[in-house]
């Protein structure tokens, strides 16, 4: 029945004017199949090392130059509901894992393009389907066969630097050195040390941006760094107590109103000094309790600046309560609601707390010296705001593998060496399977070359070329041999000697995620959508963090 198809009347009426309807494989599958390529075709050239940056405006008129996936798709807002199925499979990968949204991404789509072929051919949805659902099962069984390496400390700040240096090249291609050194200090400072079971929290790795100098500038600090000046005169306490108050520090006003009758210039006088006295009182109790820094999430009075000042003791304001709370997790102290002295228990600690200035930039750090610091932050340096925030990205993605190594140490060799020995494998397989599947699992491993063709376009060498140099080497057993974006010449190498890993718990998730979305958008038969209503759009839901702005 490849007739035309004739468009239904009754449906029409059923539904409220506007409202539009695809059916059958031409209007919908392949319709959709076309809208993941595009998306897919878009990020393809930001995969790897040489990856091209994006520049993407979103609808706030903000400016993203970066090449990585995440970012990309997020700011596109995507329109298309099969394309935005491949959207969220990416987000989850950025979720579950924190990096490997672009494979996630370009390895759905040439699934779905496959699958296309299948479907012209005549195979049925069905079939495709359990087909990829046996091959993506199959590969998930080979995957711990191809695992290289373990990371067999995640305290040894070499052995983890080597594998954060992929994560972050296919990010920042030529800082990748210094990047994993930076992000390495700064995660083995904030990881629980032994037997505690409590996981990395990717939350205590901090970065603040600090417009100015070079990216190579950038560096690691234990503790926090904030972007504003002290309130008082005191510019920097050594080995300091500090109290935490999470209301504005200052004389409080009374409940009630009252009305005072003054009869004398006498009474006049006495009437503030009262005031006075007691504020004086709170601040001085403070100061006996030995506290010589004083944080504040609110303002700080006037009068209450002159008494710190006179008893020496720092005055930091903290305008986001997020700030605040990370703060206190850093010194251990306990915000207190009111302005009352506090117990022992409440004073949280740190080594240093001083004023510096960076570039134009006034901070203040507070900044502890042993290891055992629950937060350390990254200061990124750079000459633009674009570059800043590129940075920052591939920093958030290299603390996510490290947190992934964390909870799982093997390694796979990376460069696509893993995806053709998928391939391979899977491939022999296919050729096992009696039923009309095969057709699909030998499609599902040819979509795997798409990671090798994609490496090796992107950095100017032929695709086809180097996929077939891959399989030769990899049929003769050298599993770990991948593309070599540097090398002219050969193009292959051993990615495994070559340095360039992938973390297993990315690559498991990826295949998983991508098969999943793939497989979702085939089982669509049909798309009906009502007409969009009129009127202001919903605002976007999400997490609000003081970070975003």
């Amino acid at each position: 029945t490849m007739a035309l198809h004739v468009p239904q009347t009754g449906l029409r009426t059923m539904m409220k004017d506007g409202s539009q309807h695809f059916s059958g494989l031409e209007e919908a599958v392949f319709k959709n199949i076309d809208a993941c390529k595009q998306i897919a075709a878009i990020i393809r050239s930001s995969f790897g090392p040489n990856g091209m940056n994006k520049m993407v405006v979103n609808h706030l008129d903000k400016l993203f130059v970066t090449s990585d996936a995440a970012t990309i798709i997020r700011e596109l807002e995507v329109q298309h509901p099969a394309a935005k199925l491949l959207v969220f499979a990416s987000q989850m990968q950025e979720a579950e894992v924190g990096d490997g949204t672009n494979f996630v991404l370009i390895f759905a789509a040439r699934l779905m393009e496959k699958s296309e072929n299948l479907l012209r051919m005549g195979l049925s949805p069905a079939e495709v389907i359990e087909g990829f659902e046996l091959a993506v099962k199959k590969a998930l069984e080979i995957l711990p066969e191809l695992v290289c390496a373990s990371v067999k400390n995640v305290y040894d700040k070499e052995e983890v630097q080597k594998v954060l240096k992929s994560t972050l090249a296919s990010k920042q291609f030529g800082h990748e050195e210094f990047l994993a050194k930076l992000v390495t200090d700064a995660c083995v400072t904030v990881i629980p040390k032994e037997n505690t079971r409590m996981p990395f929290n990717v939350d205590n790795v901090r970065v603040c941006k600090i417009l100015g100098s070079g990216v190579l500038s950038s560096s690691s600090v234990k503790g926090m760094v904030f972007r504003r000046e002290v309130e008082g005169t005191v510019a920097h306490v050594k080995d300091a107590k500090v109290a935490v108050y999470s209301c504005p520090v200052e004389s409080m006003q009374t409940e009630t109103k009252g009305t005072v009758l003054l009869k004398n210039a006498t009474e006049l006088k006495a009437f503030s000094t009262g005031e006075e006295d007691l504020l004086e009182k709170q601040i001085r109790e403070i100061k006996e309790q030995g506290v010589s820094v004083v944080v504040s999430g609110s303002k700080f009075g006037d009068l209450a600046l002159h008494f710190l000042n006179r008893y020496g003791i720092m005055a930091v304001r903290l305008t986001s309560k997020h700030d605040l709370r990370r703060l206190c997790k850093t010194i251990n102290a306990v915000a207190l609601p009111r302005l009352v002295a506090p117990t022992s228990a409440e004073i949280g600690h740190v080594d240093e707390v001083f004023v510096d200035e960076l570039g134009d930039t006034t901070i203040t750090v507070f900044r502890q010296l042993d290891d055992a610091s629950q937060i350390s932050t990254i200061i990124v340096r750079g000459s633009t705001d674009n570059i800043m925030d590129d940075v920052e990205r591939a920093i958030d993605d290299g603390v996510n593998s490290y947190k992934a190594i964390s909870k799982e140490p093997r390694i796979v060799p990376g460069a696509g060496a893993t995806e053709i020995e998928l391939a391979r494998r899977l491939a022999q397989y296919a050729e096992t399977c009696p039923g009309l599947e095969q057709y699909a699992i030998q499609a599902f491993a040819e979509a795997l070359e798409v990671v090798p063709v994609t490496l090796a376009e992107n950095a100017g060498m032929k695709g086809q070329d180097i996929v077939s140099r891959l399989y030769a080497a990899h049929t003769k057993g050298e599993l770990n041999v991948g593309v070599d974006v540097q090398e002219d010449g050969a193009g292959v190498t051993n990615a495994l000697d070559a340095g360039v890993w992938d973390l297993y718990e990315t690559k498991y998730w990826a295949l998983k995620f991508a098969a999943n979305a793939a497989c979702t958008v085939l089982r669509v038969d049909q798309i009906i959508m009502s007409k969009p209503a009129g009127g202001p759009k919903a605002p976007k839901q999400g997490p609000v963090d003081a970070d975003d702005d």
